[in-house]
């Protein structure tokens, strides 16, 4: 889990960026946890106001009893969801504070650079980069630029998904770091700065910094794999192996890693 970061970039304000990342990963949850506690309150009121029929009988409820564990529900899952988000709105505007007073600008994380990256994730971000060009419809044109004005993506890198022919903490991964740290400086020095972006989309596409724990990583291998994978199985069909052998050896090579990395992470 080795990230290739500048020597300048205070430890401070990397474990910001990633608290902030957790803050963030913890608020793209909050709607189906509330939505969770919502059904499961749902549920039990119902149960209950079922079970105090032979007690109290129903006059007690009168024609409203059918909207009884309903409005619980939403008052419930409701008031978690309220809470959550100004729990979020609380603390994140602590971290956007502190992060301004050491010169970063928290809406906008690749401002200065991608120091504060892991190359698992932004070989992500390359992979989810590459399926939104496939694709066709405005939101993905839109998505697509976002992460080109964003993380400093062309179409021209020299990345490939399906199989992937970079892999993280490799000389390769480190040379796509340094064009596309290259382009974000080009365009700092034209006045040029990324967009800025918040919790849409870092829910889509996780674009804070996070730090590398093991369970991240995995789920982040695993979800750039996913890509890898998905595209294999349009171009060579559901079993890929059964057509490598008639691959050149470096593209059976790479297709037999992700195939196989993908199976050990799934545990296929």
């Amino acid at each position: 889990m080795q990230r290739a970061r500048t020597p300048d970039v205070p430890e401070e304000a990397l474990s910001l960026w990633y608290e902030l990342g957790r803050l963030y990963s913890s608020a793209a949850g909050s709607g189906q946890r509330a939505i969770k506690l919502g059904l499961t309150v749902v549920c039990v009121a119902a149960a209950l106001v079922l079970l105090s029929a032979p007690l109290f009988g129903t006059a007690w409820a009168g024609p409203f009893a059918p909207a009884i564990p309903v409005l619980v529900g939403l008052l419930f899952g409701g008031g978690l969801f309220a809470t959550e988000r100004s729990k979020f709105a609380r603390r994140g505007g602590v971290l956007r504070r502190e992060l301004s007073g050491m010169g970063y600008d928290a809406r906008r994380p690749t401002r200065d650079g991608l120091a504060a990256y892991y190359d698992a994730q932004l070989i992500l971000l390359r992979s989810e980069y590459e399926i939104l060009r496939l694709r066709s419809g405005l939101r993905a044109r839109e998505a697509a630029r976002l992460l080109e004005d964003a993380f400093g993506f062309v179409p021209e890198d020299h990345f490939e998904t399906g199989p992937l022919n970079v892999v993280p903490d490799t000389g390769d991964a480190r040379l796509l770091r340094e064009r596309w740290e290259k382009r974000l400086q080009a365009r700092r020095q034209r006045g040029i700065t990324p967009p800025a972006v918040g919790l849409r989309e870092d829910r889509a596409y996780r674009v804070f910094p996070r730090e590398m724990t093991v369970p991240v990583e995995l789920a982040t291998r695993r979800a750039y794999l996913d890509i890898s994978r998905g595209l294999l199985v349009e171009r060579y069909g559901r079993d890929p192996r059964k057509k490598a052998r008639f691959m050149p050896e470096a593209l059976r090579r790479r297709v037999e890693r992700d195939l196989g990395e993908h199976a050990a992470l799934t545990r296929r």
